[in-house]
């Protein structure tokens, strides 16, 4: 997955909750429901998500230093990692707490058809995102199913913003149900209902994703397709007699450490071990241009 393709997903995602944000304020104002109130904070938080997210792609491409001899590409898991935990966890946990507070002193919601009707423009723009972000993860998934995507893929904002997105869209139906149910039966603890069961979604979702960014930030190896096509590309060295063993290492989204032992035939000379370190680093970088950093240690090959 290109990063060009998580920026794009994730501005779409910032346009269409900021404006959707706004409009859910300004709809609580009017009817009071915190089933809106829960929604709107819920676009708030996600609005603030996409912008630490943008904030964390834009310092991860700070040159490697002294310090940071590797770069700085795990800024982004961190700014991820921050998104899962603190964001998320404020918004549902806020959203719990209206839920709880509005089913002890249930209120009448006042002006519900703008309650309904900002409900359904929130749907359509969500919609809109989360269309956005499934088109850019399919450029790169292949067959794999969206959920096994978010949990392989090493790049940490499209499956935010696809749970993101997803779990805004299950929350508007939330509200849409705790509205509807506070108006045909005239008891205000419907709605209170609707917002723990959006704040509820938040703290799961949280807590997968927090799970997920600290994966990455403990470090992973490369998925397994990119596994195979640097041992077939190593193996395919004619100076290589085989690989003794492999081990991969993600520096950042976009950047792997490959180290490997090769064996090398027992006649072989020094220049021309050299000449096989060489060609098989060229051979790795053309399989898999994200092999940035390639350490090759050379050993004989014995026989069994």
């Amino acid at each position: 997955m290109s990063t060009d393709g998580g920026t794009k997903a994730v501005v779409a995602a910032l346009a269409a909750n900021t404006g959707i944000a706004i409009t859910k304020f300004g709809a609580f104002l009017v009817t009071g429901s915190s089933s809106m109130l829960s929604e709107a904070i819920h676009s708030l938080a996600d609005s603030g998500n996409q912008v630490l997210l943008l904030v964390g792609g834009r310092r991860a491409k700070r040159a490697a230093d002294e310090q940071h001899q590797f770069g700085y590409g795990r800024v982004r898991y961190v700014y991820a990692f921050v998104v899962s935990i603190v964001l998320f966890c404020l918004g549902g946990l806020f959203s719990i707490y209206e839920g709880w507070h509005k089913i002890h002193a249930p209120e009448e919601l006042t002006s519900p058809l703008v309650a309904f009707v900002v409900l359904g423009i929130a749907i359509v723009l969500e919609g809109f995102s989360f269309r956005t972000a499934v088109l850019e993860a399919n450029r790169s998934r292949g067959t794999t199913s969206l959920f096994g995507f978010v949990r392989e893929v090493r790049q940490p904002e499209l499956p935010v913003v696809l749970l993101e997105d997803a779990g805004a869209l299950v929350g508007l139906v939330f509200a849409l149900i705790g509205v509807t149910l506070a108006v045909v039966t005239g008891d205000g603890r419907w709605d209170g209902v609707g917002a723990l069961a959006i704040g509820s979604l938040l703290l799961v979702i949280a807590v997968f994703l927090a799970l997920e960014m600290s994966s990455m930030l403990v470090g992973e190896s490369a998925v397994p397709v990119q596994t195979a096509a640097i041992l077939a590309a190593l193996e395919s060295e004619p100076s290589v007699a085989r690989v003794i063993h492999l081990r991969t290492l993600h520096t950042g989204p976009d950047e792997i450490l490959v180290a490997a032992k090769i064996a090398v035939r027992h006649d072989d000379t020094a220049a021309a071990v050299a000449a096989a370190i060489d060609g098989a680093e060229r051979r790795v970088r053309e399989a898999v241009p994200e092999a940035r950093w390639i350490y090759l240690e050379p050993d004989l090959e014995r026989e069994s």
